[in-house]
């Protein structure tokens, strides 16, 4: 058994938090470099040049890339052999993200209670999602989620006669649907099984991949491919202005599901998708 105190979960938190919203990982940091040479559109490579430029700006003078810095989603892969002490988990987890966004003079987005909306002054409480797996070791991702992006994104109960046509259309659909309104290039997540809240715990988490990786399932694999190129095509281009670069890539996860159901979850994030991830 491994003793960790949670003080090191929280400067961890704390450090990643300001990380994310200040560098974007360098998958996606190539996949936008690798879109601007094959934009299609005058206007759209003009646009991906300024979001790269804007990307630079900010790491070169610790600003946030986009004013709207997010509500923290933390995923924390927990090994089963790691004993926490010097405080609860969850508080540690919160304070990390209180600090960050204070000390990080990052803009504070989350109000209190959802009717009521009065601002929680340091944008916690962050939205935690927990696992526990085999090991003596603590993976961490961060991942500010901003609601431009956050708002587009749909969840469907679709009948097991839809098929994965229908899961097609419930992509393209939600990706069409969300147009300019999700900042494009925008990056999707899909999860498909399971119920209606795992598929959209699989679509969130779909989106902290790799933007180069494609998953192992073959089928699955090429539906991330069509569907891709099928958003592309769609024509609403970089800042929704026109032009060949709608997505930079669509992340698929899937999950046993119920005979009687298709659940498929769409959660897209808009062009500044950011995750920072450590293990302690």
């Amino acid at each position: 058994m491994r003793a960790l105190d949670v003080s090191e979960i929280t400067e961890n938190i704390k450090e990643m938090c300001i990380e994310a919203n200040h560098f974007l990982s360098e998958d996606m940091k190539c996949a936008m470099r690798t879109a601007a040479g094959r934009e299609a559109s005058a206007l759209g490579r003009q646009i991906l040049g300024q979001l790269e430029e804007n990307m630079r700006i900010a790491g070169e003078d610790m600003i946030p890339i986009c004013q709207d810095t997010g509500m923290a989603v933390v995923f924390m892969e927990v090994g089963q052999e790691v004993h926490f002490e010097g405080g609860v988990l969850e508080e540690a987890v919160n304070e990390g993200v209180r600090q960050g966004y204070t000390e990080g003079f990052l803009r504070k987005s989350v109000v209190g209670d959802p009717i009521e909306r009065e601002n929680t002054r340091d944008n916690t409480p962050a939205v935690i999602h927990y696992a526990i797996v085999p090991g003596d070791k603590v993976k961490v991702t961060v991942a500010p989620k901003g609601f431009g992006s956050e708002n587009m994104s749909r969840v469907f109960m679709l009948k097991p006669a839809d098929g994965i046509e229908g899961v097609k259309a419930a992509v393209l659909r939600a990706a069409e649907d969300a147009g300019p309104n999700a900042c494009p290039p925008m990056v999707v997540g899909v999860g498909i099984g399971g119920t209606f809240e795992k598929c959209a715990l699989m679509a969130k988490r779909a989106l902290t991949r790799p933007v180069d990786e494609r998953s192992k399932i073959p089928y699955v694999c090429r539906l991330e491919q069509e569907l891709l190129d099928r958003i592309n095509r769609s024509g609403i281009g970089p800042g929704g202005l026109g032009g060949s670069t709608t997505a930079l890539a669509v992340n698929i996860d899937t999950y046993p599901t119920h005979i009687a159901g298709l659940p498929v979850a769409v959660n897209i994030c808009c062009h500044v998708n950011r995750h920072a991830v450590r293990t302690i």
